[in-house]
């Protein structure tokens, strides 16, 4: 148990290193009782481990012995909207690329969230959840078994995951192919993020899906309550989907066989997508008079149609169908994926019943969500996005799909499509871990969104009237953002602000404290050394840390290991013959740097800091001096970038 230990010692050193450095002149801090300073970060004894074998490093960058596995599927599957069935057959090769002999691997079976009996934390329909019909290792055979100590091969299903015992080892470095046969009932709409309503059909977590072991964790396998979502590795999918004809498909990866699918005005009108690169219009491709086999999809003498799709590097598949929807479909710019110099594209396309409200603008807000983070981040590295509208209260991501519902204006239609959006990045790129960390991801993905919907409806997103983490904060009722998933107060909107709203206002404010510039660089940085991989917490903070050469643990501690709060206030402004006198008091518990400008009756104005050293070293009131002066108005925090949940009283005006 040493490593945790120098690892702490290596971490209070810096924090030393902050509290002692130089300070500007103040004035003299009145007698005042000590306050809490924040402690170092503390990574698990795991990541430590991580550090040790060099699969991760101190400075955030993957570490020069880091690895993924990976699985590669092939699907076939039938829809029967009239029975509300789905059946599927899927060969998976699970590639060991860790250094570590696989005698057992986990799989999830999140439809068993359905099942009676199952662990939820969310009220759900039961309908007996995934049938498996057959479960085979390397072409052979295996037998299900009763939990318990017996370690012969077989396989043990346990709520939301099955567990299998190999015949035989998967040694590193080599590959082992699995089948699974299974079928389950299509729960109604209102099931967490999938479902039917007897017209759209939407199927997530449909397939027996092998979880992740990683490089920290080993196998991490937690099971689906319903609330918390998902952690997923990579692969590639070819998934080859048997729906009604008549019946449009939109799902993850390419269409293979559009001519086999497609009538040909379908074909004719998406051709029209090379036209649109420029001017940015929407194309019609399925109208409402065109919802009939022979004018949206093609015919077959069986009444059933085959759609074949093909994703590589993705994390999971996912797909929308109904004979209700119309289509529509542009392009957007990506920027310069592979370096060559040219700008790149992607297709749009939303899904939708006609007459949904604001549907018929799905497209151009897709269109322009994927072109702004393109440009925020990175380029979308994907050949298309897609919208399908239905059944569910939000928006639920999948790679290259989202799912939303809910009857919406514009506003709220672009805000949930921008956030779903946003997900492609955080975690379909970069592969974080959002049921242990949710704030990783939406997080990430809120302060996405605020820029977003600033940008596109060109307001102030970043009002604390708009953010509800000020709803919550100091109420008693707030939990830290570095808390599992599952273990949130059921009913609570403490899991939300939690993981939603506080993280994206504490990256607000770092951006607001190291400048764009600085910030987007550390951002990029983050996604681009993480892209399909699996970082943890402390990959972000290490890897801000190594790009802005800060040490922020003061920062992270308050914000995402805490429920402390900022408070600062304009105590007194005093004018004197020597100058104006500005007394700043932190009467909260997060220590923040106090930015205060001072304007005075002739328009001149003063800016000056108070760092965040003073309350590091648990002082609670500061003074500043500044020039003579009469003074009008004195402000702390003027660009509203700090998480002051009393703005009250950062404002002195004569």
């Amino acid at each position: 148990m040493m490593e945790p230990i120098a690892r702490w010692t290596r971490r209070m050193r810096r924090v030393v290193v902050v509290v002692l450095v130089s300070l500007p002149v103040l004035g003299p801090a009145r007698a005042q009782a000590p306050r809490p300073v924040p402690y170092p970060v503390f990574s698990t004894p795991q990541f430590e481990q991580a550090l040790e074998k060099g699969t991760r490093t101190e400075t955030g960058q993957p570490g020069p012995a880091y690895w993924t596995n990976r699985a590669d599927y092939t699907i076939r599957a039938t829809l029967s909207p009239d029975s509300k069935q789905l059946r599927g057959e899927a060969t998976v090769v699970y590639h060991n690329q860790s250094p570590d002999t696989l005698w057992n691997v986990a799989v999830h079976l999140r439809q068993n969230l359905h099942r009676e009996g199952a662990i939820r934390n969310r009220p759900v329909q039961v309908t007996g959840g995934m049938h498996l019909a057959s479960v085979a290792y390397e072409d052979r055979p295996l037998i299900e078994r009763r939990p318990g100590r017996e370690r012969r091969p077989g396989y043990v299903v346990d709520g939301t995951v099955m567990y299998v015992t190999l015949p035989e080892p998967i040694l590193p470095g080599t590959s082992a192919s699995f089948a699974f046969a299974w079928s389950f009932e299509v729960p109604e709409a209102g099931a967490p993020r999938m479902g039917q309503d007897g017209e759209v059909f939407f199927l997530a977590y449909w397939y027996p899906q092998f979880a992740v072991y990683d490089d920290v964790n080993g196998w991490k396998a937690d099971p689906y309550m319903g609330n918390g979502e998902f952690y997923m590795g990579y692969g590639t999918y070819d998934v080859r989907l048997t729906v009604p004809e008549g019946w449009l498909v939109g799902a993850t990866g390419v269409l293979q066989n559009p001519e086999d699918v497609l009538s040909e005005q379908t074909r004719a009108r998406l051709s029209m997508l090379d036209d649109t690169h420029e001017n940015g219009a929407v194309i019609h491709v399925v109208e409402e008079g065109d919802r009939v086999a022979g004018r949206s999809t093609a015919t077959s003498p069986t009444g059933m149609l085959t759609w074949h799709f093909r994703a590589e590097d993705v994390r999971d598949f996912a797909f929308g169908a109904s004979d209700r929807y119309v289509w529509d479909a542009a392009t957007a710019r990506v920027g310069d994926r592979d370096g060559d110099g040219r700008a790149d594209v992607a297709q749009i396309h939303a899904f939708y019943r006609p007459g949904t409200p604001s549907w018929e603008r799905s497209a151009e807000f897709a269109r322009f969500s994927i072109e702004h983070l393109s440009e925020m981040i990175m380029p979308y590295p994907y050949p298309h996005m897609t919208t399908v509208e239905g059944l569910i209260g939000g928006g639920m991501e999948f790679p290259m799909i989202t799912l939303i519902g809910g009857n919406r204006t514009d506003e709220t239609l672009f805000s949930v499509t921008y956030h779903e959006i946003s997900h492609m990045w955080f975690p379909m790129i970069v592969g974080q871990d959002e049921k242990q960390y949710t704030w990783m991801d939406e997080g990430l993905t809120s302060f996405n969104t605020n820029e977003g919907v600033a940008a596109f409806w060109n307001i102030d997103a970043w009002d604390p009237g708009r953010q509800s983490y000020y709803f919550i904060a100091g109420s008693g009722r707030e939990v830290e953002s570095m808390r599992h998933a599952d273990e949130y107060p059921v009913g609570s909107p403490a899991r939300v602000i939690a993981s939603y709203s506080k993280p994206a206002v504490t990256l607000h404010a770092l951006r607001g404290l190291v400048g764009q510039e600085r910030f987007l660089e550390a951002y990029r940085e983050y996604a681009r050394r993480w892209a399909y991989k699996h970082p943890q917490p402390y990959d972000l903070f290490n890897t801000f840390e190594d790009v802005l050469g800060q040490d922020l643990d003061w920062f992270w501690t308050s914000m995402f290991y805490t429920t402390w709060t900022l408070d600062q206030a304009v105590e007194a402004v005093e004018e004197t013959g020597g100058g104006v006198r500005v007394t700043v008091r932190d009467q909260g518990l997060v220590p923040m740097p106090a930015p205060v400008r001072v304007t005075y009756a002739d328009g001149a104005v003063a800016e000056a800091t108070v760092p965040v050293d003073v309350w590091l070293r648990g002082e609670t009131v500061t003074t500043l001096r500044f020039d003579p002066g009469t003074v009008a108005r004195v402000e702390i925090d003027p660009e509203r970038y700090l998480p002051d949940v009393d703005r009250s009283n950062n404002v002195w005006e004569r």
